[in-house]
């Protein structure tokens, strides 16, 4: 596969410890030998994602995530394996040698692409300080952003109807290379070819790792008839709901709570204004695909949306994706100005932090949402009103913030605690009771799983050898690989691997680098689930015979059920019948002497 040679891999896997690398994303308390902390590939309120220092790598018990610093990597970052080993060869500041990509036409493609948008950024960029930007500069003016924004960002100004396209063909890019980044068309009339920007104050979408991937641009001129902004079509390199604005910038704050805005100016002016934890969504509510992104390097996320019904319903999906993304969201609520760029010019970052500081829970936003909908003058919509509302409460596992929402909407709205408690505590009773019966579900599937074909114990002897194989080759896993064969093997996964550890053994190469380094998370995540086993073992001699026996032993008890099932085959020959009765009596020998 195209990519980097093993030499270089174990360089830069050397120079980047796991521990430091994750806990740059991930809060990390160490138990031991081993470092836990929420996982954040999956939603969880408990730790289960694990790293062991000392064998550089990661698991996660819950989703089952593994691998090393470069699937860590590959996954928090959204990155290929090669970008995540040239990710990490900068970190340790690693001189890369060049690579031929032709072998890989689509990774060649991107290259290309994000090559394309570095240049039209630059372009963009330095027009955006040429006299015939007068329009764009007065806007800029006008919206009060400084020349270290305009550089921090990267904003710049389209021209007119092909001048971006010349600026790229002059550069070298071929017309189908150009036309992949669809940031210029090719007429159907005239067959020239067209900019998608034009007159416009852009906006670079930079990915995560700050390649700048798209674009965003802003109306100018007084035209309804022109859309106010106009995004990039999405490409190979650019999805809008695996990315959000600013994201590169904002997890490298010190804060582990984002701001969730809707505009890119709104974003800009609380960076440039020292609130550098914003980000937007790129002109899409918030997607589940954001919300795991944003659960990488974030704990809570505070929104500021416009306060029209479409804002609104906004914030309601945002409150769900966020808490299904084990994330804390709260509501920002403003008045005095219609969004965080205006309010934060007029009335300064103090009082927007405290704005921040303030924001309500989503219980509290979802209450007043709900209280619109309800006269709580009238007994009936009083009752339905408190029903939905102790739904929500009830929901919320801790005891003290229940107490706490209790109280609020009691002297809120004028309904006593006793009937809101009576209310929770019959629901949480049926939430019990439900939990019980799911509980008992679940001990049943596990049952039926323990009695499939493959026994608990041969699952967890497999799992032995190939730990024993991989971290004790030369001790104990020599002796089993020359001993046990593949088709020994039942469980797939665990066969997969251990056809990689006699492939690798018979060609002499060392067989957990040779392992480590197999570019598939899949096959990553098994090795991390193997070596996070502990055994602990008296007498390494007497665990490999233990081992061996015990295949042999179930190869011949095999055999031995397979003989007696030929041997009462009523047309089977006389010679047929005496080899394998001479077969089954000295399996019957063997298997006398292993007892």
């Amino acid at each position: 596969m195209f990519g980097y040679n093993d030499e270089i891999k174990e360089e830069i896997r050397s120079a980047n410890d796991i521990v430091d690398v994750i806990s740059s994303y991930v809060p990390l308390k160490r138990r031991g030998r081993i470092f836990f902390g929420l996982c954040p590939f999956h939603s969880e309120k408990s730790p289960s994602f694990s790293v062991k220092a000392d064998e550089q790598f990661f698991y996660c018990f819950g989703c089952h995530a593994g691998g090393d610093v470069f699937t860590f990597i590959s996954k928090i970052e959204n990155l290929s394996f090669k970008e995540s080993v040239e990710f990490l060869a900068e970190r340790a500041n690693i001189k890369l040698p060049t690579l031929n990509n032709s072998e890989d036409p689509q990774a060649k493609l991107k290259d290309k692409m994000f090559a394309i948008h570095a240049d039209a950024t630059i372009f963009y960029h330095e027009r955006l300080y040429k006299p015939l930007a007068k329009i764009a500069q007065d806007y800029v003016k006008k919206r009060k952003l400084d020349n270290k924004t305009l550089k921090a960002f990267k904003i710049g100004y389209s021209g007119e109807k092909n001048e971006l396209y010349k600026f790229l063909k002059a550069k070298g890019y071929s017309d189908k290379e150009i036309e992949s980044t669809m940031l210029c068309y090719k007429s159907e009339n005239s067959g020239e070819y067209i900019d998608k920007f034009r007159k416009r104050l852009m906006f670079p979408i930079m990915n995560i790792s700050g390649k700048v991937m798209a674009f965003g641009g802003r109306r100018l001129e007084d035209n309804d008839k022109i859309a106010k902004y106009l995004n990039s079509n999405e490409s190979l390199i650019f999805q809008k709901k695996n990315n959000l604005f600013a994201l590169n910038l904002a997890k490298k704050s010190d804060s582990r709570t984002f701001i969730l805005v809707e505009g890119y100016m709104d974003v800009i002016s609380l960076h440039q204004r020292g609130i550098n934890n914003a980000i937007a969504s790129l002109g899409t509510a918030l997607t589940e695909e954001q919300g795991k992104l944003i659960r990488r390097y974030s704990d809570k996320v505070v929104l500021s949306y416009d306060s029209d019904s479409a804002g609104q319903a906004a914030i309601l999906r945002g409150l769900e994706i966020l808490d299904k993304s084990g994330m804390e969201g709260r509501v920002l609520q403003m008045e005095g100005a219609k969004d965080p760029d205006e309010y934060i010019i007029k009335y300064g970052s103090g009082r927007f932090e405290l704005l921040v500081q303030n924001a309500i829970s989503a219980i509290e936003f979802k209450t007043k949402m709900l209280r619109k909908n309800y006269n709580l003058d009238v007994a009936n919509d009083k009752i339905k009103f408190l029903k939905e509302v102790s739904k929500m409460i009830a929901n919320v596992d801790s005891k003290i913030e229940r107490e706490i929402y209790i109280d609020k909407v009691s002297s809120a709205n004028g309904i006593s605690k006793e009937a809101i408690y009576a209310e929770i505590n019959k629901l949480i009773s049926k939430k019990d009771d439900t939990q019980k019966l799911l509980s008992q579900k679940v001990k049943v599937v596990e049952n039926t799983e323990e009695n499939s074909d493959i026994s608990r114990a041969e699952i967890e002897r497999e799992k032995m050898i190939l730990y024993f194989a991989i971290k004790k080759y030369d001790e104990i896993g020599k002796k089993i690989v020359s001993k046990v064969s593949l088709d020994d093997f039942k469980v797939e996964k665990y066969k997969n691997i251990y056809n990689k550890i006699l492939e690798t053994a018979n060609n002499g190469n060392n067989i957990y680098n040779s392992l480590t380094n197999i570019e598939n998370a899949e096959f990553q995540g098994v090795i991390s689930e193997i070596m996070f086993s502990e055994y602990e073992i008296d007498s390494v001699e007497k665990f490999s015979e233990d081992i061996i026996n015990n295949y042999e032993k179930n190869k011949l008890t095999f055999r031995k059920t397979e003989i007696l099932n030929q041997l009462g085959n009523p047309n089977l020959s006389k010679e047929d019948s005496a080899k394998l009765e001479e077969e089954l009596n000295n399996i019957v020998l063997k298997l006398a002497k292993m007892r």
